[in-house]
């Protein structure tokens, strides 16, 4: 954490380093003076990204275009500058001029690119431009003839300056001829008054002291800290699945036959078929029996009925263990090594709580609340009751409990896993989040931690700004086209510290929204949440669109959390009542175009049917990667059980097209000529949304 936030001046003489200047240039090491804990001389509010004033670090992955604004200001109406100078972890520092973007309001803005993983910082030096204030006023004094001699002797005091700068080393002497001309020219008072400015104000000494101005009362605010995780931590398609299910089968004489992790590693080839990123599995700890629920979460179990594993631990082990039904820790690396091989990451839920039988439970019963009987409390949310589980206390042994949960996860981070779902990290104290995000953000880097936090916002936003690197989101409930475009407006805002995952369903929610929609439910809510953020997944089972819910509950009947559910994937592909394909598309539309990686990029546009929601993100060709801009609109409908005929209003700017542009469909392969005003016709049944693809001038 930043905690040396500042406004300081530096010395007149610091002189600036070019754009790509390193740490070791004489401008880069200036000291800073004046630490008088004002504004400083050249005022800088506003400052952002910056969270919490600077108290938690703002966060991008490697690559992410982050814009970078400030309001500065100074009295008067001399010139002035501002700069964003990026400092990378091992110290080096690059300067980007900061543009006025609306000078009524003293906005200034950059977009910088950090390329390279771990913790960077910046800050906004503001200064005064004594050039660019005599250029100025030479362009408007001289042509008119007003106080010429004085200007040009103006001119030559600043000039003067920059020599200065060149021969104490603070400037490149590759500058020198240029000023040298422009001097002599300002000193020549037999030339006509136009000819003696016209060197000093010509576009090569201009641009050198663009590039390398000349600055007075240098302001500093700062150092911000930016912490740049790896791509993965925005990007990415998540594939929930049950690995017991997987390969599992029922014989009348003998019952079930749980699926193992090596029959559930054959699956990973179809789920890499389909483009997904990370394997996410649920617990895979042995499971009590005491308090064991039965389908549906009843308290009745069958013999056979296999228990929720997220009642974790039984004399098999607890969360460092395997269950011996789902095979060895050999097993486990072997499911690991051929995900690596199809380009799939594994993720694995972590679940901080305990069965009855957990050996923590013996070993150290004080990590748990102990009720006034005596008895050990189980989790409640009345009126539901989770006999089987046992929630964790902080607030006796913080210390043992923090390095057991730690040695957990360091356990599996060397068995190959690379993210961690975590349930309900809301119930946990802040505290303990932030110091072990901390850690493995020293030691492992790489690690990447999902929190499932379906609270409220306030903890939801907290969780992200001690560390974790995303988020589930409220995307599951918010339906409407106000309610979506609002959503994303307000998690934009929350870019430098939460990231949003998106999920239509979960293995523990069925909204009613997908129990009536069907098929169309299930493909519209996959389009949106593969579009309108970087970061999206499905549990198993949606690609056959299971929506039959509990009653009484916004979740599966026969909910697989309690019973094996084998699937017959290959039989629904081929009697074309998967979504498989649909998925396919959606994930390798996602791979191809960058703008579909960015969360900020997006846009909003207008359409005449308020059911209808319309957006576009778009990449000019360097943030792109790509050499070329690449520009994706959407256009969909928004209700599963109406058709819509609108007219859209496009921002052309936004798109970076002109009046009548190309666009392809990436889901139908068609063309069309749009303009400002299109007219759309979709389908809720057969084409619930359009998925363009911006042809720009340099493409075609």
């Amino acid at each position: 954490m930043s905690e040396t936030t500042e406004h300081r001046e530096v010395p007149a003489s610091a002189s600036l380093s070019s754009a790509s200047a390193s740490a070791s240039s004489p401008a880069a090491a200036s000291e800073p003076a004046g630490l008088d804990g004002g504004v400083g001389r050249i005022p800088i509010m506003g400052v952002q990204p910056v969270v919490d004033g600077g108290r938690f670090p703002a966060s991008c992955v490697d690559g992410e275009t982050v814009r970078i604004t400030a309001n500065a200001f100074r009295e008067g109406h001399d010139a002035m500058g501002v700069q964003v100078v990026l400092v990378d972890p091992e110290g080096r520092e690059e300067r980007v001029p900061m543009v006025s973007t609306n000078p009524g309001l003293d906005l200034w803005e950059a977009a910088v690119r950090p390329e390279t993983t771990g913790h960077w910082s910046f800050r906004i030096e503001a200064y005064s431009a004594p050039y660019d204030t005599w250029a100025h006023a030479a362009e408007v004094k001289v042509p008119v003839g007003i106080d010429v001699d004085l200007v040009c002797a103006e001119g030559v005091l600043v000039l003067h300056r920059v020599l200065t700068e060149i021969a104490e080393g603070d400037r490149p002497a590759s500058d020198g001829p240029v000023v040298t001309t422009a001097l002599e020219s300002l000193r020549s008072s037999d030339l006509p008054a136009a000819a003696r400015v016209a060197p000093a104000l010509a576009a090569d000494l201009r641009g050198l002291l663009t590039e390398r101005p000349l600055r007075e009362g240098v302001t500093v605010s700062g150092p911000y800290e930016l912490i740049v995780h790896r791509r993965r931590a925005l990007y990415g398609s998540w594939y929930e699945f049950f690995p017991r299910s997987e390969g599992a089968h029922f014989d009348p004489s003998t019952g079930w036959t749980s699926g193992t992790l090596r029959t559930a590693a054959t699956s990973l080839d179809r789920i890499a078929r389909m483009g997904f990123d990370v394997a996410y599995l649920t617990p895979i700890h042995p499971i009590g029996t005491t308090f064991r629920k039965g389908r549906n979460n009843s308290l009745d179990p069958r013999p056979e009925d296999p228990g929720s594993p997220y009642a974790i631990g039984s004399a098999d082990g607890g969360h460092d263990a395997i269950h011996p039904d789902l095979g060895t820790l050999e097993d486990f690396d072997a499911f690991v090594a051929r995900a690596k091989e199809l380009d799939l990451e594994v993720a694995l839920d972590i679940a901080l709580q305990c069965s009855p039988d957990h050996p923590w439970v013996h070993e150290h019963p004080e990590w748990f609340t102990v009720r006034a009987d005596g008895t050990i409390a189980y989790a409640e949310n009345p009126p539901k009751k989770y006999q089987d589980i046992y929630p964790l206390s902080f607030d006796t042994d913080y210390d043992g409990l923090y390095a057991a949960v730690r040695d957990v996860l360091e356990h599996w981070v060397a068995h190959g896993v690379t993210l961690f779902r975590v349930d309900n990290p809301h119930t946990k104290p802040v505290r303990f989040w932030e110091e072990l995000l901390a850690e493995f953000d020293r030691k492992h880097p790489e690690v990447i931690f999902l929190a499932e936090a379906f609270t409220r916002p306030t903890m939801m936003h907290t969780l992200g700004k001690v560390g974790y690197h995303q988020s589930y989101t409220y995307f599951t409930w918010r339906e409407s086209a106000k309610e979506l475009r609002e959503y994303l407006e307000e998690l934009v805002e929350s870019a430098p510290y939460m990231r949003p995952s998106f999920w239509p369903t979960t293995h523990d929610i069925l909204t009613p929204f997908m129990t009536s929609g069907g098929r169309q439910a299930f493909a519209l809510r996959a389009i949106l949440a593969a579009t309108l953020v970087p970061t999206w997944g499905i549990y198993t089972g949606y690609e056959l669109v299971e929506d039959v819910p509990r009653p009484g509950a916004q979740e599966q009947i026969d909910n697989e959390k309690y019973e094996y559910k084998p699937r017959d994937f290959a039989g629904a592909l081929v009697s074309g009542k998967s979504l498989e394909p649909l998925l396919t598309d959606l994930n390798r539309i996602r791979r191809e175009h960058p703008a579909l990686q960015s969360l900020t990029a997006i846009r909003f546009h207008e359409a005449e049917d308020e059911q209808v929601l319309v957006f576009s993100k778009h990449l000019d060709a360097e943030a792109s990667g790509t050499g070329s801009p690449d520009t994706i609109l959407v256009a969909s409908v928004t209700a599963h059980d109406r058709d819509a005929a609108t007219t859209l209003h496009l921002d052309l700017d936004a798109l970076g097209v002109g009046t009548t542009f190309e666009v392809e469909d990436l889901l139908s392969g068609e063309r069309y000529t749009w303009d400002k005003n299109p007219y759309v016709i979709l389908s809720a049944a057969d084409r619930p949304a359009h998925v363009l693809r911006i042809i720009h001038p340099e493409e075609s």
